[in-house]
């Protein structure tokens, strides 16, 4: 396909995409939940087909080389599709949110000003190898009102377009345009850079993925970027912490799922309690094998901690690897943070109440927490039933984004023949 061709496929699509749009905006909710539970039922009925399908990305894959953290990422099992049957049903359970009124003031001049919650319209999503945020951000896309295009990695290619036409059968049953949700059929990268031009009919732009592909979206971008770069996590054990329980949330935070957004990569210790705290952390970080990287005085107190480098502090490392410095207060804590975290998620642990106070107002981030583990940002942690992405931008949404953050706020008027002096 030659690059004009390309450019008009894409267009088409998103004219398709808005048109549909449209409708969408005004569908009742039972026809959005038809759609939602019909798609659950055809993930279970064509799961053979599915999974053929996925096959073939999975034999293309390991031609590739891709390694098998890349390759368990890109497999539809039994249990990823399951889980995609049951994130259907929980959006379809969750309450609608457009055509909520809330805000209503009686005014001196006579009008009644509110505001109405709408879908943003329709939404660009670009993403790597997971084919199952197909479904899971079609499913919210659709339940807030919004259509999408969706552009997955070429690695997915395949596995992308079965889950599409699913979806699109899904749309059927609930009597809404199929062209609501569209997967771009073709692996040439150029299709990202049309679509990051068509101002005209896309709204928002959603990449998921590597700090590399969000970065080349937000510099080729005409659309709004809600953008999450990476996921620089710390832990600040302060003077007055309990070591027992911080111990289990800087476990937590690393070692349960250590290649997600919302891991520990940093510890900071106040140097009050670091002699018995780090020690106490070392231990269990070291059974389950995490490699703790520190300052001159980390190395010090426990034997086994490597001399951190200068570019360790900050770095996102998605793996069992850990950063720990001993810092003089809470201020030099929120200094380091501010200098080397991405606005991601920062937490404390004290038991102090004014320190722990100063840490929620004045630490940047999207989700700043008080004795408990980072990995709680998330959007069916934070009872928001799904999410499409955490934003660590603030326009115009900050942290996971789940319905809500996928409409915006019109004002609504009711007058009686009001005009304005």
């Amino acid at each position: 396909m030659n690059d004009n061709t390309l450019a008009e496929m894409v267009t088409e699509m998103a004219g398709r995409a808005r048109q549909a749009a449209r409708n969408l905006a005004t569908l009742s909710t039972a026809a959005k939940n038809t759609a939602l539970l019909t798609t659950a039922d055809l993930l279970l009925s064509e799961k053979e087909y599915i999974q053929s399908e996925n096959s073939r990305d999975l034999e293309a894959g390991r031609n590739k080389g891709l390694s098998p953290a890349m390759l368990d990422r890109l497999e539809l099992s039994d249990k990823v599709i399951e889980s995609m049957i049951i994130g259907l049903r929980e959006v379809a359970a969750l309450p609608d949110p457009v055509g909520e009124v809330n805000d209503m003031k009686h005014l001196p001049s006579g009008i009644t000003v509110g505001r109405m919650r709408i879908p943003l319209g329709v939404v660009g999503m670009i993403y790597e190898s997971r084919p199952n945020v197909t479904i899971d951000a079609a499913a919210l896309c659709l339940k807030a009102g919004n259509g999408v295009l969706l552009r997955g990695g070429s690695e997915a290619i395949h596995s992308n377009l079965a889950l599409a036409r699913i979806l699109q059968k899904g749309l059927e049953a609930g009597g809404i345009d199929p062209d609501a949700v569209q997967v771009i059929p073709t692996t040439d990268r150029e299709a990202v850079n049309h679509m990051l031009q068509l101002e005209e009919y896309l709204d928002v732009i959603i990449p998921r993925g590597g700090e590399g592909l969000i970065r080349f979206v937000s510099q080729n971008s005409r659309i709004p970027v809600l953008k999450h770069y990476k996921g620089v996590c710390h832990v600040f054990v302060d003077e007055d912490a309990d070591i027992d329980m911080a111990v289990d949330i800087i476990d937590n935070g690393k070692t349960q799922r250590p290649g997600v957004c919302n891991a520990l990569e940093g510890v900071l210790i106040h140097r009050e309690i670091s002699a018995t705290a780090l020690p106490a952390i070392a231990k269990r970080l070291f059974a389950k094998g995490v490699e703790l990287r520190g300052c001159a005085r980390s190395c010090s107190l426990v034997p086994g901690i490597v001399p951190a480098r200068e570019e360790d502090w900050g770095t996102e490392f998605l793996d069992l690897i850990l950063v720990v410095r001993i810092v003089d207060s809470l201020d030099e804590a929120m200094a380091y943070i501010d200098k080397h975290g991405s606005n991601h998620t920062e937490t404390i642990i004290t038991s102090s109440y004014p320190r722990s106070q100063r840490f929620l107002r004045e630490v940047d981030a999207s989700a700043v927490m008080i004795n408990a583990s980072t990995r709680f940002n998330d959007g069916g942690q934070f009872g928001l039933g799904a999410e499409i992405g955490i934003s660590t931008t603030k326009l115009h949404a900050y942290g996971p984004m789940g319905l809500e953050e996928l409409t915006t706020r019109k004002f609504i008027v009711y007058g009686n023949g009001e005009v304005r002096a």
